[in-house]
């Protein structure tokens, strides 16, 4: 099994910690390989095998256990003795009213709790109301671009890999660890992540939502999908659909957008503004979790290829802590503002500087910010790499592979 260190690390700085430890993110990004590992780690600290108490909720040795009172019986029956206990529940909302069992087990036993799920209302107002400021969430996205390099070499052996080239074939594949354990064509691997993407449409958005229009959520996703990059807000969904002659409120577009990303298929990133320094609230961007997920439901289209290479920044701005907003400055756009720790990054993202006017695009946002924090634009330009008055030019595998930005 291939480690996550990434994820592996901060979950090991909580070992013992007195907090519930919830692993979310969308199916099949690895939550429960993570919980695995976690599980070997245990083990290689001395923590006896007995100690140790793994259930997955999916699986059907624990299809019984369908509810907080049943998995409360089941976890008091194998706590035998006096030592910590490690108890690690996956996939954790098949069970109801989970929130009440995982609570008791808190109060009850000397155990260190690791919880995973593909909802978000694992962090609900019902979680919220058991166990608030005992708890810290760690979310899982998919490979980025750094483990994909390291799955491949794994399974390769290749150590000097063309990172640009191997960058084509990411944007293609995506990040779903399961792709990348074997060889697989784009077309066989669409396959897979299209299942997933059903998955997680049925299971964590249909069903826990009660939809019951699942062919007009369909078509929301497909508007989200194809305007990826863009500025829209629920309205301009609402306005579409009209345009097609096809009725939808404005409360059910907000409602399916935010079972969507309760599901973590997609992603709101709000609007900052630069100068004023406040959230806007209109004309948010949506962002799927994985850029595969997009080729999946709607096919490999090159159109779209600025957006989706944001949408892959996007990802690994998030994953390595930042909160992300789509920038305004004046009537200008900046693609990214992203802060952490009291500091900002902006990103500019392209495909290609191939014309004046797009180099004009995307240079003055960034040339108009008069702070000193740092200032990137990405593309995917092989030999034009210059800097200008302090505004690094990279190639996108480039910044992807930065240590820090």
């Amino acid at each position: 099994m291939i480690t996550r260190d990434l994820y592996l690390n901060k979950l090991f700085n909580y070992v013992d910690k007195p907090f519930i430890k919830v692993i979310t993110g969308i199916r099949r990004s690895g939550k429960s390989s993570i919980l695995m590992l976690l599980r070997d780690e245990l083990l290689k600290r001395g923590i006896s095998e007995k100690n140790i108490i793994y259930t997955n909720m999916e699986s059907f040795e624990f299809s019984d256990l369908e509810t907080a009172k049943k998995l409360y019986g089941y976890i008091k029956k194998k706590i035998t003795g006096k030592g910590r206990y490690y108890i690690l529940l996956d996939e954790i909302q098949e069970v109801i009213s989970w929130e009440k069992a995982v609570n008791s087990f808190m109060i009850d036993f000397n155990a260190d709790i690791y919880i995973t799920g593909s909802n978000s209302r694992l962090l609900s107002s019902e979680l919220a109301t058991y166990l608030a400021g005992r708890y810290i969430e760690f979310h899982i996205l998919t490979l980025s671009f750094a483990e994909y390099l390291l799955f491949k070499r794994e399974r390769t052996g290749d150590k000097h890999p063309d990172l640009h080239r191997e960058f084509e074939i990411f944007l293609r594949l995506g990040g779903f660890p399961s792709l990348h354990l074997a060889e697989y064509t784009y077309e066989s691997a669409y396959k897979v992540v299209y299942d997933i993407y059903s998955s997680a449409i049925l299971r964590d958005t249909v069903q826990r939502h009660n939809i019951r229009n699942v062919d007009l959520l369909e078509r929301v996703v497909r508007y989200v999908f194809d305007n990826v990059g863009n500025k829209f807000s629920a309205k301009n969904v609402a306005d579409y659909f009209k345009s097609q002659h096809r009725k939808i409120d404005l409360n059910t577009v907000y409602n399916y957008l935010n079972a969507l990303e309760g599901a973590f298929i997609i992603y709101r990133i709000p609007r900052y503004d630069v100068r004023g320094k406040e959230i806007l609230k209109t004309l948010e961007k949506y962002f799927t979790c994985d850029q595969a997920l997009l080729y999946a439901v709607m096919g490999f289209r090159d159109r779209i290829i600025s957006g989706v290479l944001e949408n892959i920044v996007m990802l690994e701005l998030k994953r390595r802590g930042y909160m992300v907003f789509t920038g305004k400055s004046g009537d200008k756009e900046i693609d990214f503002v992203a802060e952490m720790k009291g500091k900002k990054i902006y990103v500019q993202v392209a495909y290609k500087l191939a014309e004046q006017s797009t180099i004009d695009r995307e240079y003055t946002p960034l040339l108009q910010i008069t702070d000193n924090y740092p200032k990137y634009l990405v593309t995917m330009d092989e030999t034009w790499q210059d800097n200008v008055e302090g505004i690094q030019h990279l190639h996108i595998a480039d910044f992807l592979l930065l240590n820090q930005f």
